[in-house]
């Protein structure tokens, strides 16, 4: 009966996991769209390229940031 529960409780960490590393996939989607954003604005004004480039840098840090916690929490569900 007990075993049953813990099973159950593994099964559900399993798949909880799963479907946290579904967000490591948001943000390479996430980092996708920005980079072609970037050089769309970069082909129609090469004079911005200082400025857009950095906040490139910014918006993608951000993006990887969220994929480094998918894959954190999925790992805690995993492990724990």
């Amino acid at each position: 009966m007990v075993e049953e529960v813990v099973q159950q409780g593994l099964d559900a960490a399993k798949l909880g996991a799963g479907l946290a590393v579904l967000g490591v996939f948001g943000g390479g989607i996430g980092i996708g769209i920005a980079t072609k954003g970037v050089l769309d604005a970069i082909a129609r004004q090469p004079a911005i390229k200082g400025e857009a480039f950095k906040n490139f840098i910014i918006g993608a840090g951000l993006a990887e940031a969220t994929s480094i916690y998918a894959l954190f929490i999925a790992l805690l569900l995993i492990f724990s």
